[in-house]
């Protein structure tokens, strides 16, 4: 805000997630360290950036299809995306009047440091070969649908979800 004197896009794409395999092995503590992370941050952000942009302006959630196909090793992560799913068409309603647009998306397994840190080396060997094209995207196939979403062309897309799921669609 300083050096350009405006704000026009935001893009939410904080996220911890941690693998388990039952729900008891989950601690209160993390769990709210997710949900604060995930929900959180991108609920607060959005809610300062809101305060700052004109109309025209974009908010780009990062989901998941963890939204609407949970793993039953990632509860906490799946939760935390269902949220933003709901969070982001609800703001995008609630940001309208301001033609300030907000929209997710929902990628499907993505290679990024997260996948190596937060699962054991058996999982992440083989992450992303239940998809269509049998492996993970990389960051470079996802980004150019938040470039759509952050541009003009999208100038009419509010509270809509994109899935990039290499073929494990469910919704």
């Amino acid at each position: 805000m300083r050096k350009f004197g405006r704000l026009d896009i935001v893009v939410n794409n904080a996220a911890f997630q941690r693998t388990y395999a039952k729900p008891a092995d989950i601690t209160e503590r993390e769990f709210d360290q997710t949900f604060r992370t995930n929900v959180y941050g991108t609920f607060f952000l959005s809610q300062a950036a809101l305060e700052k942009m004109r109309k025209g302006g974009a908010i780009i959630n990062t989901c998941s299809i963890q939204a609407f196909n949970p793993s039953a090793h990632l509860l906490a992560y799946a939760a935390t995306k269902a949220a933003l799913v709901n969070l982001t068409k609800g703001m995008a309603k609630a940001s309208a009047k301001q033609i300030i647009r907000v929209n997710g998306v929902a990628p499907g397994p993505v290679w990024t440091p997260l996948i190596p840190s937060t699962m054991p080396r058996s999982k992440y060997r083989t992450f992303g070969s239940d998809t269509a094209f049998e492996r993970a995207a990389q960051p470079a196939e996802i980004a150019p649908l938040y470039v759509f979403l952050a541009s003009q062309e999208a100038s009419y897309v509010t509270g809509e979800i994109f899935g990039a799921t290499g073929g494990q669609t469910p919704y």
